[in-house]
């Protein structure tokens, strides 16, 4: 299943919770308060949005993830490259090279990585 993309001060929201989890709802107040300058029902109406996407739970006054940090990253990194480059992940390595050169031991770590994944 697909889940909803997570907008900007939803993401903030979950590196928070990412950092500290499990915590009560009411040390995540006042880390939005010290980290964000969000007031209390800022947090509980971006948390309410977490919890209807799937990202996060607040039970019995304790927050946590659904969704991994590494989870997160691998689907908003699949969605980049299908939006910017076709879905060419060699597209995406040229841009994202620029023109730099690799280090040996960093082109060995990505050939072992292309090997690993690779289909047969």
């Amino acid at each position: 299943m697909e889940r909803e993309r997570l907008f900007a001060g939803e993401e903030r929201l979950m590196e928070i919770i990412w950092d500290h989890e499990p915590l009560s709802s009411g040390a995540l107040v006042r880390h939005c308060q010290a980290e964000l300058g969000w007031k209390k029902s800022t947090t509980y109406t971006m948390l309410k949005r977490l919890s209807e996407k799937g990202y996060a739970k607040n039970e019995n006054a304790v927050v946590t993830s659904v969704v991994s940090r590494e989870e997160n990253q691998s689907a908003e990194s699949i969605h980049l490259v299908e939006r910017s480059f076709g879905g060419s992940l060699p597209g995406f390595l040229v841009a994202f090279l620029g023109g730099k050169t690799l280090t040996e031991q960093e082109a060995e770590e990505l050939k072992a990585l292309i090997d690993a994944h690779r289909g047969s």
